[in-house]
């Protein structure tokens, strides 16, 4: 089975084959033609997770996030850059073809990072709306405790917390990756929480003079509200893993095998 084969079952399988005119799911390394050996998924194809996929055998590195740091793959910025070259000689001389599969995945049928994440914290049956994946209803705990939790469930060190962690809470909101800043709104994760009378939101990414400063400003008025940043990776990677799962049956005969990308920091 060639690269192209794949992409094209998977295209199927979470939407139909429709395939968007403008998008970043383009291959940023090898060609469509060549045949798979073997796949990884991941959040992000970093060095390791390159080293991972040779060192299995594998050729076919799907990823949800860029591999040469801009958005869109850019590189007529990096031509003498030395860690995009030494990266790049890493991929080239291991024959490694790298395809993003970021917006097709998060307009598929239903958005495969949410199903992934949901089914980490297990919490497919807890929608608020079977329709929507952003909001959700647990059994009574508090700020603090749902950190705990979360840090258990995605196996975190250290996660920030906006508000009282002694605060009740219920009515949980999720904002993976970008998606807390607002998809071109700023004004729209506030207005979820508004509208929506969410008690927390989980975030990926954060602005602090928007959603975060309008939880502490709730928080400091007495208003029942938190908010719990957990990064974009730790928020997404978990599509990428589930992704391992679905993706065996499409390519029968083929390795499949999730990577976990890990979270870029080290806590001192």
């Amino acid at each position: 089975m060639n690269v192209q084969e794949v992409i094209d079952r998977i295209l199927l399988d979470c939407c139909g084959g429709r395939k968007l005119e403008m998008t970043c799911d383009v291959l940023a390394s090898g060609h469509a033609d060549m045949e798979v050996t073997g796949i990884v998924t991941t959040f992000m194809a970093t060095v390791d997770v390159i080293r991972e996929a040779i060192a299995i055998g594998a050729n076919l590195i799907i990823t949800h996030e860029p591999t040469y740091f801009t958005g869109m793959d850019t590189l007529d910025w990096l031509q003498e850059d030395p860690v995009y070259l030494a990266k790049r000689k890493l991929i080239e001389d291991h024959g490694i073809v790298i395809w993003r599969f970021h917006d097709h995945m998060h307009l598929a049928d239903t958005d495969r990072i949410y199903d992934g994440l949901l089914k980490e914290l297990e919490w497919e049956d807890k929608k608020l709306d079977e329709k929507e994946s952003w909001g959700y209803l647990i059994e009574e705990t508090t700020v603090g405790a749902l950190a705990i939790f979360l840090k258990m469930k995605l196996g975190m060190e250290v996660i920030q917390i906006v508000g009282n962690p002694d605060t009740p809470c219920s009515r949980i909101g999720i904002l993976v990756g970008g998606g807390s800043l607002g998809l071109g709104r700023e004004q729209m994760p506030m207005e979820l929480m508004r509208d929506k009378n969410l008690d927390v939101m989980v975030c990926g990414d954060i602005t602090e003079w928007t959603l975060c400063a309008y939880v502490n400003d709730a928080a400091m008025l007495g208003m029942n509200k938190a908010m719990i940043v957990i990064g974009h990776e730790r928020s997404e990677e978990w599509g990428m893993k589930y992704m391992a799962e679905w993706l065996k049956p499409l390519v029968s005969g083929l390795s499949v095998t999730f990577a976990d990308a890990k979270e870029p920091f080290v806590y001192l």
